[in-house]
């Protein structure tokens, strides 16, 4: 029995879910107030639904939400902020320290995730080991946040109001990771990894083991441009190119195939637009003038990273 559940965070999601919901729908100024309050209202219900629903209502549901997102129901209200000059003057008394909180999130969930599952007592558990890492990292974001009300004065309703508007301004791009990552599963599903293998296998001369390293890494980056997420890109570029020539083929290791896989195709995530919550929101919540100046700052970056991760593929997958 564990005492600490994961269902706890998700939970607690939900809430500020329905809480933005509740927000919108008070706010007779929002310019698309029925649209965006069934969004977040429907989004707090699924997630605090969790698996109490029914699995088909959830799907249903995710439709609704896709279909108000398409009609260009989900909107920012026209509420505003602090003004700029209360944002800088609150910056130049805050300096660094606005960091503190921050940097809590990562190192809460490292140190979580390595001993959080340890904690049992008799039967009891404080968290279930297989999900360490989820709880330590929501437990990180719960004591950041607390930090964050001691280190800057506000209160809880501060949070809540600031923390409400940037979930408006990022609107539907916040589920767009969890719907891609299912696209990659139906895609799997639908065998598209074996078209992969077999466009690759015709193409390439993947019976050297350096290009066939390179094809996955690049596969993988390139696929996630498409996609806009690695989570929707692993799947069929894994089971197209990583699998079937880097470890069938040549023997290499799955675990270190999986990793670098992963990381190169973060890469892509740097290089794209369809990675909207990760390059198009920031430029959004920035307000800066070129939407696109983010990507455009991250592209040699990604690049560098890239040509590395295919020169680590080749040194270790096949070595260790």
């Amino acid at each position: 029995m564990t005492l600490l559940p994961l269902e706890v965070f998700y939970a607690l999601i939900g809430a500020i879910f329905v809480g933005v919901a509740i927000r919108v729908a008070l706010d007779p100024s929002h310019p698309r107030r029925r649209g965006s309050t069934a969004f977040w209202g429907l989004l707090g219900v699924i997630t605090l639904g969790g698996k109490v629903l029914p699995a088909s209502l959830v799907g249903y549901g995710l439709v609704i939400l896709v279909v108000l997102a398409a009609a260009r129901q989900v909107v920012p209200g026209r509420e505003g902020s602090t003004s700029p000059e209360e944002r800088a003057r609150r910056a130049e008394r805050l300096r660094n320290r606005l960091f503190g909180s921050a940097l809590l999130v990562p190192g809460v969930a490292i140190v979580g995730a390595l001993t959080l599952g340890r904690i049992q007592t008799g039967d009891f558990r404080l968290v279930d080991p297989k999900q360490a890492a989820l709880i330590a990292l929501g437990l990180g974001a719960v004591i950041a946040t607390v930090a964050a009300w001691r280190m800057t004065g506000d209160r809880a309703v501060a949070s809540v109001h600031e923390g409400g508007r940037l979930l408006q301004a990022i609107g539907w791009a916040l589920i767009l990771p969890q719907l891609l990552a299912a696209l990659g599963g139906i895609f799997s599903a639908a065998g598209v990894d074996r078209e992969v293998a077999g466009l690759v296998g015709s193409w390439l001369p993947v019976q050297y083991p350096f290009v066939a390293s390179a094809a996955y890494c690049i596969g993988m980056a390139l696929f996630t441009m498409c996609m806009g997420n690695a989570f929707a890109a692993f799947a069929a570029i894994t089971g197209g190119a990583g699998l079937p020539f880097v470890v069938q083929m040549h023997h290499g290791n799955p675990a270190i195939l999986g990793a670098v896989g992963m990381l190169s195709g973060y890469c892509g995530t740097l290089m794209t637009p369809m990675a909207a919550n990760f390059n198009i929101v920031p430029a959004m919540l920035l307000e800066l003038k070129d939407r696109n100046a983010v990507i455009k700052a991250q592209v040699p970056i990604g690049l560098a990273i890239l040509t590395a991760n295919v020169f680590i593929m080749y040194l270790t997958v096949y070595r260790f």
